[in-house]
């Protein structure tokens, strides 16, 4: 029984949220699997997602 309890507190759903730059404002947006698409401060519906601070190498050839 303890061993179950401590799965269940180990184990949480986690919500991806995901940062956006709106397009107009350029105001980052955190937004999560079910919401709209639109900027929280002008309205704005084209959002461009923030680029990733992993080093990405690519091989040119």
């Amino acid at each position: 029984m303890e061993a179950s309890s401590k799965t269940d507190s180990t184990i949480t759903p986690t919500k991806q949220i995901m940062v956006y730059v709106c397009g107009e404002c350029h105001h980052d947006n955190e937004i999560r699997q079910k919401d709209s698409i639109r900027c929280r401060e002008c309205g704005y519906r084209i959002m461009y997602k923030k680029r990733t601070k992993r080093l990405v190498v690519f091989d040119a050839r």
